[in-house]
């Protein structure tokens, strides 16, 4: 288990320090209800700031690993069981649904190609008009149900990789891995979502009406130089998998 900051990693570190963190109290190194070790000790031990440490004891909390109860401290807690996508993680919902323990996962990659993207993806990937991006189309479903149909665009030098990443394109592979193996570590992102009728061929791949409202999520994600890196759009069946945010007081 690893125990220390890796100074020379891109993942941030307040990132690093949630992964400790949440080992320790999933293993019963902290116990539930236990108290954590205060900001200072935890800055003290890690040579980390205490900004970067209240970052990831919010994390905890936001995730369910902490909880905080005024005057006395943050204590060691386990989440409930989430039956749903957690839209502020990092994580897509591949992770999020394995990190629940969910195996009926199904891919089918629909397409996959260097395409001129539409005009809204050339601007959130900062990428010339014509420039060609790598578009990725999935449809993704639960224990048989069809649940969500996601296009991810990538500019060129990522989308180098996942031309490349076999796995990925069989459906089998984590986008997000891929990501991670090839240097791209989410620092940060932005999601809008809007209820709103699927065009046609997304109410296709999904098997409903055109007429039927579906929840659409956009999602930019860039690293920490600022690169933008992955930007996708996934229209959810929210009665197959509800979004969850979940909201740790500030």
């Amino acid at each position: 288990m690893t125990q220390t900051i890796e100074r020379e990693s891109p993942v941030p570190y307040y990132e690093q320090l949630f992964t400790i963190l949440r080992d320790r109290v999933t293993s019963g190194e902290f116990p539930t209800d236990e108290r954590l070790p205060s900001e200072q000790e935890l800055c003290r031990e890690f040579g980390l700031s205490r900004a970067t440490v209240r970052q990831t004891l919010a994390k905890l909390e936001s995730e369910g690993y902490a909880r905080r109860v005024a005057r006395r401290g943050v204590f060691a807690s386990i989440p409930d069981q989430s039956s749903g996508w957690i839209v502020q993680d990092a994580q897509g919902f591949l992770e999020s649904q394995i990190r629940q323990g969910k195996t009926g996962i199904d891919t089918t990659v629909v397409a996959a190609q260097f395409v001129e993207p539409p005009q809204h993806v050339a601007e959130a990937l900062q990428v010339d008009p014509g420039v060609k991006v790598f578009a990725l189309e999935r449809v993704r479903s639960l224990d048989g149900t069809i649940a969500m149909f996601s296009t991810n665009w990538f500019p060129l030098e990522v989308g180098q990789k996942m031309a490349a990443a076999t796995d990925v394109l069989e459906g089998t592979g984590s986008v997000n891995s891929t990501l991670f193996a090839a240097g791209f570590v989410t620092s940060g992102a932005r999601r809008v979502i809007r209820a709103m009728n699927a065009p046609d061929a997304v109410a296709t791949h999904l098997g409903v009406g055109s007429d039927d409202p579906v929840l659409r999520v956009r999602s930019l994600s860039w690293d920490h130089e600022d690169t933008r890196f992955d930007y996708y759009e996934t229209w959810v069946l929210t009665d197959v998998i509800p979004l969850e945010v979940n909201v740790a007081a500030g």
